[in-house]
């Protein structure tokens, strides 16, 4: 059974930073594309970051460009999302999401149950 379990989330003061973690399970996390996608209140789910399967390849939403990090370890089938420079506009809940291949565009097949990041003075 694929399960993705995010942790990591909080509150914190603008311009602050959170690292994000999602730990996979029941699949081989090395063979698919993995995604940071997230709630906003009162608005649709946003895409934030997606990575390769091997790491190498990386691409980030303009909202978090020169701001966040994706990242992921293999070894340890876990994601993560350095977030820096945290805004009040990055209140969100933060999926990690799985694809169905070596990429992150398309409908993913599976989501986390997601972690709150609230940004607030």
């Amino acid at each position: 059974e694929v399960q993705l379990v995010e942790s990591g989330g909080g509150s914190v003061q603008p311009g602050g930073s959170l690292r994000l973690s999602c730990a996979a399970f029941g699949f081989t996390f090395s063979r698919f594309g993995m995604s940071w996608v997230r709630q906003v209140p009162g608005k649709g789910l946003e895409w934030v970051s997606g990575i390769s399967s091997g790491g190498v390849i990386t691409s980030y939403a303009d909202s978090g460009k020169g701001r966040f990090t994706i990242s992921r370890d293999n070894a340890k089938n876990t994601l993560y999302l350095q977030m820096n420079s945290l805004k009040p506009e990055d209140t969100a809940v933060n999926y990690c999401a799985k694809y169905p291949a070596n990429t992150w565009y398309g409908p993913y097949d599976y989501r986390g149950q997601g972690t709150q990041v609230t940004v607030s003075s």
